[in-house]
């Protein structure tokens, strides 16, 4: 049985988990607005990790016998002002996220909670990787951003990225 403090914080962390996979989708929306469907393609993508991520938050809670409470999702931003602000704003966002995860797993760690602690290992690793991914094509972004036919190619790489589920498997 997980503890109303956890309950709550992991809650809370559906709504964010849900929120992110929004603004990431104006992100997405962004992008098709400059037809830089390879970098919409990708933000496509990180929306649906966001509700994997949702989903598994929710499926975890009633695993433990918690009860799942829906929070209302504010809507994100959508005025962005060029492809370095969008990836700038992801990573603060991703930033965000591991705070968010972190505090919970402390928490978990101070209620000697062991089976949410394990669970939360999964997230505080995705958001390692998670904010390294950022940083990359924020930085990739800044080195191509004044060049059109090096934001066509990097364009195209972001193309090619599929979802992968928990297991691995491409969807």
């Amino acid at each position: 049985m997980v503890s109303e403090r956890i309950e709550k914080l992991i809650n809370e962390q559906i709504a964010k988990e849900q929120f992110a996979a929004q603004y990431y989708l104006a992100m997405s929306a962004y992008f098709e607005t400059l037809d830089l469907v390879g970098l919409a393609h990708y933000f496509r993508i990180q929306c649906k990790e966001e509700l994997m991520h949702a989903d598994k938050m929710f499926d975890y809670l009633n695993d433990v016998g918690g009860a799942v409470i829906l929070q209302a999702i504010p809507a994100p931003e959508q005025n962005f002002t060029d492809v370095e602000d969008v990836f700038a704003k992801a990573l603060a966002h991703e930033k965000e996220v591991t705070k968010s995860i972190v505090t919970i797993a402390k928490a978990a760690a101070e209620e000697c909670d062991f089976a949410t602690s394990s669970f939360l290992q999964w997230f505080i690793n995705e958001q390692v990787e998670e904010e390294a991914s950022a940083s990359l094509y924020l930085n990739k972004i800044k080195m191509v951003k004044d060049n059109p036919s090096a934001m066509y190619l990097l364009d195209q790489e972001l193309a090619q990225r599929v979802l992968t589920t928990d297991t691995g498997s491409q969807a």
